[in-house]
């Protein structure tokens, strides 16, 4: 990715996604359609695909929670360091008064566009997703996964 901006700041993880992933998927079509086409089975058909989904929440949601809540504390700590570098102050009642939303958008501000952005978060509570359409000059985050 050359440039990161709105369009393309979601990012993949192939081995997870694009393999691990639809392979359980097709696991799972294939064992429900033979729960209807191998009746004599039908039993083990069943657990086959009860353990495939098993498998499949486990994994989506295992990586999601650990990934995401690091990556949620790193960007709560990424703001408040900004704003102290910015503002010279705590940010403890500013980020209190932000959804999670808001703050994770604005780290792909720039400073000038930082200051004004989080300005009308707190006076005109926009969203996450408004706060990044805003954003003229998109700074980058490769880190996040």
């Amino acid at each position: 990715m050359s440039e990161q901006n709105y369009k393309n700041h979601r990012k993949f993880y192939p081995p997870h996604h694009f393999i691990y992933l639809p392979i359980l998927i097709i696991l799972e079509i294939f064992g429900i359609y033979k729960i209807w086409d191998n009746p004599e089975n039908q039993l083990t058909w069943i657990l086959f695909s009860i353990v495939i989904f098993l498998l499949f929440y486990l994994a989506f949601m295992t990586r999601q929670h650990y990934a995401l809540g690091l990556q949620n504390r790193m960007v709560m700590l990424e703001f408040k360091q900004r704003y102290f570098e910015i503002f010279g102050q705590r940010s403890d009642e500013v980020a209190n008064q932000l959804k999670f939303s808001q703050i994770a958008a604005l780290r792909f501000a720039y400073d000038d566009e930082f200051k004004e952005l989080l300005g009308r978060a707190l006076k005109e509570n926009i969203s996450g997703d408004e706060i990044k359409r805003s954003i003229k000059n998109w700074r980058a985050d490769h880190q996040r996964i």
